[in-house]
């Protein structure tokens, strides 16, 4: 398992625009991934799970890769959140 904390840079927050980016970025991986607020984990593939998690401006949170191509995913996430 890979990990990163991120702190948000979406003047929205990871609303909408946002998070159907990440969702379509984490569809390209074979890895799991999953998003960390308050000790709440949320799938990054799912709309209504990111919306439900309420990540706004500033909040930092923790992304998961999980399988075989984990390293990868996590980089291409750093760069997607930074």
């Amino acid at each position: 398992m890979q990990q990163i904390k991120v702190k948000i840079k979406f003047k929205e927050g990871l609303h909408a625009r946002p998070a159907v980016q990440l969702i379509k970025l984490t569809k390209g991986f074979l890895s799991a991934i999953t998003l960390e607020k308050d000790e709440k984990i949320v799938s990054a593939g799912s709309i209504m799970a990111i919306l439900g998690a309420c990540i706004v401006y500033g909040d930092e949170i923790i992304v998961r890769a999980e399988g075989a191509d984990e390293e990868k995913a996590i980089q291409e996430l750093e760069k997607y959140f930074s």
